[in-house]
Formats: structure tokens, C-alpha cells, sequence
């Protein structure tokens, strides 16, 4: 079984007591981490060490920041790449490990529809497609995942004739996901789980919206058809956004029999 999870952790090292149990109990082979927040020479490496994972990163200080967290060597590592991208983002990380491209990103998260930051917010999902048509065949495995900052759906909303047109929800948005998703991509969250009300971002700013369940989803696991028809089972792991002092975010994991 081939076990991969995402998550964006708003700061590694605020997050530890949550990252390190969890890759203890679930013993995922791998963990895509997003926001990181923490330049190279500071991530914090051996606490990831010590509990039998390596890890690969791509970071700058206080912002942004991607990282890979493995059981098993990674080769190919390769750092941004994405040609809308401002330099020194640090929001694209990839390897391949025991045969499979995972891509982890952090999408841009736009601000507002009529900002400068929401046109690059698209360019931005646009230019992954250039990425993958450019070092991918849609026969490969690849995995696709991160925080893409985008609710494709209805079902992936609490409240969506309320938010439809809000930055995360925007028509503007699924138009560019799509865009990059036709090139060969399959959710394969969606697969596996039919129904709505799983989400796996809840903002601090709403009160108990989590017990309320007030939440989005936003952070994804893509794949191309021949690895999603490989998947056996996805979730998110909602119990890490209940402990103290969580990330906004929570896990989202997927299986693959390679």
C-alpha cells in the first residue's frame, strides 16, 4: 500500500506537536506539507528524523513554503518551475518516490476578485498546466497535491449560494482548475467519497466552525487515470483541527495499491 497525505501546516514548527504524533500513529509514505514558514537553513529536520522520515523543502522565512516528508529515498527533486510564478515563492516541491511524481503546491490564495493577487491567483493555476504538459505524460503516476486554495465544488463548501464569487469559490477559479485538471487529472478524494460536509479548512476567524462544521475543502490529492485507478481508499482525518493549537487546516490522505 502506497500511503500519501497532505497538509498545510500555517508553520511547521508551531505544528510539530501535531505533525510528529500523527506520522507516528498513521505511518503515511509520504506527507506533503504546505506553509511552512521556515527558511531551508531552519527546518526542523531532525524531530522529522527521529521518527523515521527524511524530508526534502523548498522555503523562505515567514511566508509561503513546501516540504516533502518520506519513508523511502526521494529522487529528482525539483523546486518551483512554475513560469507565472514570482521567483523565490516557494510554493511548488516534487520527487519521485518508489516510482511515483508527487507534486505538491501552494496556490496562491488571491485576497479578493477584483485584486492584482486574484489575476495572478489564476495565471498562476494556468501556468500548471504548461508544467505538467511540458515533464509529464498523462500514462505516468503522478500525484498532484497541496493546498490548492480552490473549493471545486458545490459539495465542497458549507454554504455555497452564500459563497459563490468569494475568493476560494469563484467561477474564475474552477474555470482555470478545470483548465489544468483535462490535462489528465482525477480527484481522487471524490472517487472514493461521494457525499458533502468534508472539509478540511476551517478559518480561525468563525466561530466554533468547527464543531459547526463551517469549513471548506481546499487541499487536494489529483492523480493521472492509471494511479487513481490504483487508489483504494481517501479521507481527511478531521480530529488534528480539534487539538490545541492546530493549524486552520487538517490532513487529507489517499491509498494507492501499486
Amino acid at each position: 500500500m502506497f500511503k500519501v497525505a497532505s497538509f498545510n501546516t500555517n508553520s511547521i514548527r508551531s505544528r510539530l506537536g501535531i505533525i510528529l504524533p500523527w506520522l507516528e500513529q498513521e505511518r503515511p509514505d509520504v506527507l506533503c506539507l504546505q506553509e511552512t514558514k521556515v527558511e531551508d537553513r531552519d527546518f526542523p529536520l531532525e524531530p522529522i528524523n527521529g521518527v523515521g522520515y527524511q524530508a526534502v523543502f523548498n522555503g523562505r522565512k515567514s511566508y509561503n513554503g513546501v516540504a516533502i516528508i518520506s519513508r523511502h529515498p526521494m529522487q529528482d527533486v525539483g523546486k518551483d518551475g512554475v513560469e507565472a510564478a514570482e521567483p523565490g515563492e516557494a510554493r511548488l516541491i516534487a520527487a519521485t518516490i518508489l516510482g511515483v511524481r508527487v507534486v505538491n503546491t501552494y496556490i496562491p490564495q488571491g485576497q479578493s476578485p477584483d485584486s492584482d493577487k486574484f489575476t495572478y491567483k489564476l495565471n498562476w493555476i494556468r501556468g500548471l498546466k504548461d508544467y505538467f504538459q511540458q515533464r509529464h505524460k498523462q500514462s505516468d503516476y503522478l500525484i498532484w497535491t497541496g493546498d490548492f486554495n480552490v473549493a471545486p465544488e458545490p459539495m465542497d463548501v458549507h454554504n455555497p449560494k452564500r459563497l459563490y464569487g468569494h475568493v476560494g469559490y469563484h467561477p474564475e477559479e474552477h474555470k482555470a482548475l478545470q483548465y489544468v485538471k483535462e490535462w489528465g487529472f482525477e480527484d481522487v478524494f471524490r472517487r472514493h467519497q461521494k457525499e458533502g460536509g468534508n472539509f478540511t479548512f476551517w478559518d480561525y476567524r468563525v466561530k466554533d466552525g468547527v464543531n459547526r462544521n463551517l469549513g471548506w475543502r481546499v487541499d487536494h490529492i489529483w492523480a493521472t487515470p492509471p494511479l487513481a485507478e490504483k487508489s483504494v481508499r481517501a479521507w481527511i482525518d478531521k480530529e488534528p483541527r480539534l487539538k490545541d493549537k492546530p493549524s486552520d487546516h487538517t490532513f487529507i490522505v489517499a491509498e494507492f495499491e501499486l
